[in-house]
């Protein structure tokens, strides 16, 4: 059951729980996390940046499409950090259904014209924004300090009614990527439920992967509705494969896939059992959302 983001986040902060966004890679990635999300009535977002669309190209996307229509299991695909509102357009082209515009790194009045202009596009079209205030610290290239421009809960109020975004990523004291030995990320949960009384509207956090697992569950307790997921997926689906392969008579894909789709799907269940996203399925069959069906828009021109 192919959904917009502000459906599938709306119950999710009416129920007081986070939904994974998890990063796809490739295809058997996303084949593995439909199967233990199907068994385990979990609904999740199936989200690709960028840099990923550019290895897996937009084909993908309809192939995803033709999945999750044949399931009852509510999902949405989403665009991760988009650079322009070009790139955003393609992504609505290409059959996203919810798009992120990360213009956090720009002077706040830019950000705001950026998103908003996104928002105007993508609502036009029935596709939910994600927009974002404050930045995210990095484990690769941090900038002064720990890298990290913590969210304004005033800011975030102005930022939200001046863009109309169904969703907003924050910046509490996570950071993208694998932590070394010896950093320990602090969540600033204070701030988190300052900005969500002030906006309303569900929060978002990256850099998800890799942070003490009691912090992360009280986020999602404390008005994060969805929460990003990529380096602990990668890592282990990837280190799986490496293991196998260090057996060179192997080479059959159904061989040599499995063992990583399982260990892929270990790390999906623990998530779905942390962010309490494990059973809610059943609260999107009453009332029964509505489906959308973008494909029409795919190879139209939009004015970008």
């Amino acid at each position: 059951m192919l959904i917009t983001g502000d459906q599938l986040l709306a119950v999710a902060n009416d129920h007081n729980f986070a939904i994974p966004a998890f990063n796809i890679a490739e295809y058997n990635m996303f084949n593995a996390i439909m199967e233990i999300c199907e068994q385990k009535q979990a609904p999740f977002i199936a989200q690709i940046h960028p840099n990923e669309i550019n290895l897996l190209t937009f084909d993908i996307v309809q192939a995803m499409r033709s999945r999750i229509h044949r399931s009852p299991l509510p999902v949405i695909i989403h665009w991760d950090h988009g650079a322009s509102h070009s790139q955003i357009a393609a992504a609505i082209q290409g059959g996203f259904t919810s798009v992120m515009i990360d213009k956090s790194m720009e002077p706040f009045d830019v950000n705001v014209e950026i998103t908003r202009r996104v928002v105007d596009t993508a609502h036009a079209v029935n596709v939910s924004v994600e927009g974002e205030l404050g930045t995210i610290g990095s484990m690769d290239h941090a900038t002064t300090g720990d890298g990290i421009v913590y969210t304004d809960p005033s800011d975030a109020l102005t930022f939200v009614e001046e863009t109309g975004v169904d969703s907003l990523a924050i910046a509490i004291g996570t950071r993208h990527g694998i932590y070394p030995a010896g950093v320990t990320p602090r969540l600033d949960l204070d701030r988190l439920r300052r900005i969500k009384e002030a906006v309303g509207i569900p929060l978002v956090l990256h850099g998800g992967s890799n942070n003490p697992d009691d912090e992360i569950a009280e986020a999602a307790r404390s008005g994060v509705n969805k929460i990003n997921i990529s380096s602990d997926l990668k890592s282990a689906y990837h280190n799986a494969l490496r293991n196998v392969l260090r057996d060179e008579s192997l080479y059959e894909p159904d061989a040599i896939q499995p063992p990583a789709m399982n260990a892929l799907k270990d790390v999906v269940a623990h998530k779905l059992d942390l962010l309490g996203t494990t059973g809610k399925a059943e609260l999107y069959r009453q009332p029964a959302s509505r489906e959308i069906d973008l494909f029409g828009l795919v190879g139209q021109t939009l004015t970008v």
